[in-house]
């Protein structure tokens, strides 16, 4: 057993306990810091904070085994340096749930110098939006919440592309890239917290940003689909960042995605918490969208949509403003509740290669791995280099699901996306071309053990499945697999797998399934 520091910052750290568990360890640790008890920890990824400025920190972790012998770890790190600190208070944020202290808080980030931190202490503040500069840090103090405004004639939004001189915009292009929605450029409503073509930013603390979302008719759930001015807003917008950290924060009912970064690079999210009812519209987790370097590591979601969904863009959009979403790590996550827990498009015409989703622990959601394409994503839109290791899945209705037809946008349902018929391979044709699962445990599970299919005319290339293991629920609960038209509630089946090239089978067992283990169409390869 070894202790890591992942991740620091001036006034926190989170520590890594390498146990070989999942999200939670199996017994609590007590944790001692330069000999003094900070508190107990069962998680596999702590977010500790308290910490002072360019200090040197000893953490032990401790614990009893059952023969009586105390098992101990240690890690040493150094805090990084702070130049000032700015509360708040001392700008005019009275945290009383009634003032609106926007102006207050954009004073104190607007005034902040380089490596200083703007501190919000505990208390409610009443904002609309809150916009970050570089090289700064924002901490949002234990006992402090963001209350978002919802009153859309009183807030500002972003317009979508904006054109200028030749070259001087994104990659080259005349496009200065703002709103953002669907994987379409278009005017949305600012972020709770946005943050636009800045670097070196940490957000981070034991506070919360809520977005006040309900289905009241004045409100972001009600008649969600209609755009009432501008798009609705994320909880927090990325736009061209980088080197952008997210550590410890509560982000709960947001108006539609919580976590949305665009054409950003090196960002880390660790240890959040991501929280909207069950039953909220579109109220996504967290969305990389044409990002690079991306890791997501302990954090926590329960939402009405997807835990994590990929994407890159729509085809109608400028390619170089939706490259590939690139270089993705997800690691010691619990998904808990969701309509997926990993997904993957549907709106990624630049593709997605490389994604690694390992130690994690999906809940109760409908599907594990959920992989939504059509056709008129594009060539562009290939799916490669996708591994899951050492996941475990509890009561998820599908554990594997890749939708070939996903009958998404206003043509969903034309003969030209829902056709089962091979259509000539052009410009318009997605293709997902690898995947790999490997050390999965999927228990209580409903509907299928696995729904593939892919196109046709543009086959699931190679999908490997090594040392899976599948079990169903006595009482499964029927359930559609897949949106696409014509796919019918099932419960119990097998792996239901079409219209791919490659198809291994290494030591997968299936129990409980009625019929057969797998019900292969229109497969070139099954190794086993």
């Amino acid at each position: 057993m070894q202790l890591n520091a992942t991740w620091k910052c001036a006034r926190a750290v989170v520590v890594e306990v390498a146990d070989g568990n999942i999200y939670h360890t199996d017994t609590p640790w007590r944790i001692i810091i330069n000999e003094q008890p900070w508190g107990v920890t069962d998680l596999v990824e702590t977010y500790i904070d308290g910490l002072e400025p360019d200090t040197t920190y000893r953490v032990r972790y401790e614990r009893e085994t059952d023969d009586g012998i105390t098992e101990s770890a240690n890690v040493v790190f150094v805090t990084e340096t702070e130049s000032f600190t700015l509360n708040v208070r001392d700008f005019g944020a009275a945290g009383d749930g009634e003032r609106d202290d926007t102006i207050s808080i954009q004073a104190a980030i607007m005034s902040c110098p380089k490596d200083g931190r703007v501190l919000i202490p505990a208390g409610d503040y009443r904002i609309k939006n809150l916009f970050l500069t570089s090289d700064m840090a924002l901490e949002l103090a234990e006992g402090a919440t963001l209350h978002a405004r919802h009153d859309r004639d009183n807030l500002a939004y972003l317009p979508g592309n904006i054109e200028g001189r030749s070259g001087a915009g994104y990659a080259g292009t005349d496009l200065l890239p703002m709103g953002r929605w669907e994987g379409e450029s278009m005017p949305m409503f600012c972020g709770v917290i946005s943050a636009m073509n800045v670097h070196d930013v940490t957000v981070y603390g034991r506070g919360v940003i809520d977005g006040g979302a309900n289905a009241d008719e004045d409100n972001w759930w009600h008649e969600p689909k209609t755009i009432r001015i501008a798009s609705r807003p994320r909880m927090i917008f990325l736009s061209d960042c980088e080197r952008m950290d997210f550590a410890g924060i509560t982000v709960r009912n947001s108006p539609s995605w919580n976590i949305h970064p665009v054409l950003s690079r090196d960002l880390r999210f660790l240890n959040l918490t991501i929280e909207s009812p069950k039953v909220s519209p579109n109220t996504d987790g967290l969305n990389p969208e044409s990002c690079n370097n991306v890791l997501i590591k302990g954090c926590h979601f329960s939402v009405g949509d997807d835990c994590i969904a990929v994407k890159s863009g729509k085809i109608d959009m400028p390619r170089e403003l939706r490259p590939a979403c690139r270089n993705l790590v997800i690691e010691q996550c619990h998904m808990h509740d969701g309509h997926g827990s990993i997904v993957l498009g549907s709106e990624a015409a630049g593709g997605i290669q490389g994604l690694i989703a390992r130690n994690c622990l999906f809940e109760r959601t409908d599907r594990g791995l959920r992989i939504k394409t059509r056709r008129g994503r594009g060539k562009d839109s290939v799916y490669g280099a996708i591994q899951f290791d050492h996941i475990i899945m509890d009561d998820v209705l599908t554990p594997f699901v890749v939708n070939s037809f996903y009958f998404c946008d206003p043509d969903g349902t034309s003969d030209y996306v829902q056709s089962r018929e091979a259509k000539p391979v052009d410009d318009r044709t997605p293709n997902v071309a690898s995947l790999s699962f490997r050390n999965i445990e999927a228990k209580n599970c409903h509907a299928a053990a696995a729904y593939i299919t892919g196109l046709p005319e543009s086959k699931v290339g190679r999908l490997a499945f090594h040392n899976v293991h599948i079990t169903f629920r006595p009482d499964a609960r029927p359930s559609v697999p897949a949106m696409a038209c014509g796919v019918e509630e099932m419960s119990r089946r097998g792996i239901i797998a079409q219209h791919v090239h490659k198809l291994v089978l290494d030591n997968v067992t299936i129990e409980g399934q009625d019929g057969d283990e797998l019900n292969a169409i229109d497969i070139d390869i099954i190794e086993r």
